[in-house]
């Protein structure tokens, strides 16, 4: 994001431009189809969207989560390759196919958002993905770098995902890389590197704020340095147990939906834990977490 961008973001905006220009969204939204997958409501009227994670479910197969996922309002999906031995997205690629996603989440009214292929690898599930609508393939980086070869570690890690990039563009979807502490991305200059190197359009970063906090970086910050170079944000603090959840742990996450809104995002606000308590429990803490971040939000854009 450049700086002109950064100014016009944060331009003070009074109430009544601020409610016109919401109405002339809103009026837009009702002439149109709907919202496309990749934009955002309008101008100076961000709309949050929320999706979830299936890992969260891994005990259920996989349409049982996906049921409890729409259940609990939620608009979007994220299928989980085999972290934690969640099966879904494997189960997915040899029992459902493509044509059998689709029919689930049709059913259930949601809409694909993410494979995170943690294990496997992008290429494991891009022709799936493609076939079954498209979206955003989560992986990792790569191990801890020594400050000094930050920029020629960064520059070569990027230029060795030009494939799968370029795959992905084959196959309407985008390549998201998670942060995460000790990695290759994980610090402010990380992050910085990253984004003044990448020039591939299809390419771009996973937020969690799990591991920003554990280091006591500001999530704020790194949504700003991000910019349109976000693709996945993990609603997900750090904490113990489902106080990872937002509204569930300590943490004010207004201010990180108030950069989301300032840097426009496009995409899906997901919340998000590991070691998921029993199905029942989960449904609970995250329908709290779902209607935190909606108050959230509408703290920001009253503002």
């Amino acid at each position: 994001m450049n700086s002109a961008s950064i100014g016009r973001e944060n331009a003070p905006m009074d109430r009544r431009r601020f409610l016109s220009q919401c109405a002339a969204g809103a009026a837009a939204a009702a002439l149109s189809l709907g919202f496309d997958a990749r934009g955002s409501a309008a101008e100076g009227c961000w709309k949050m969207r929320l999706s979830a994670s299936t890992i969260g479910f891994s005990s259920l197969p996989i349409e049982e989560a996906c049921r409890r996922i729409a259940r609990l309002g939620f608009e979007a999906v994220d299928i989980w390759s085999a972290h934690a031995g969640c099966p879904h997205l494997d189960d997915v690629l040899a029992r459902l196919g493509p044509d059998g996603l689709r029919q689930v989440l049709a059913d259930n009214g949601l809409k694909l958002y993410a494979f995170s292929v943690y294990v496997g690898g992008y290429r494991k599930y891009a022709e799936l993905l493609a076939r079954s609508g498209g979206g955003v393939a989560v992986r990792g980086s790569s191990g801890a770098v020594d400050p000094k070869e930050l920029a020629s570690r960064m520059k070569a890690f990027l230029e060795g995902l030009k494939a799968d990039a370029d795959l992905a563009g084959e196959n309407d979807s985008y390549l998201a890389i998670e942060n995460h502490g000790g990695a290759l991305l994980s610090s402010p200059d990380s992050f910085k590197a990253f984004v003044d190197l990448n020039t591939h359009p299809r390419l771009g970063i996973a937020l969690a704020p799990y591991h920003l906090q554990a280091a006591g970086i500001s999530v704020e910050e790194a949504i700003a340095v991000a910019g349109k170079q976000l693709l996945f944000f993990y609603a997900w603090q750090h904490a113990a147990g489902t106080g990872q959840f937002p509204g569930i742990g300590p943490t004010d996450c207004t201010g990180w939906i108030s950069a989301l809104a300032k840097a426009d995002y496009p995409w899906y606000v997901n919340p998000f834990m590991h070691h998921e308590p029993e199905p029942d429990q989960m449904s609970d803490v995250l329908g709290k977490s779902r209607d935190y971040l909606k108050q959230c939000h509408a703290k920001v854009i009253s503002q």
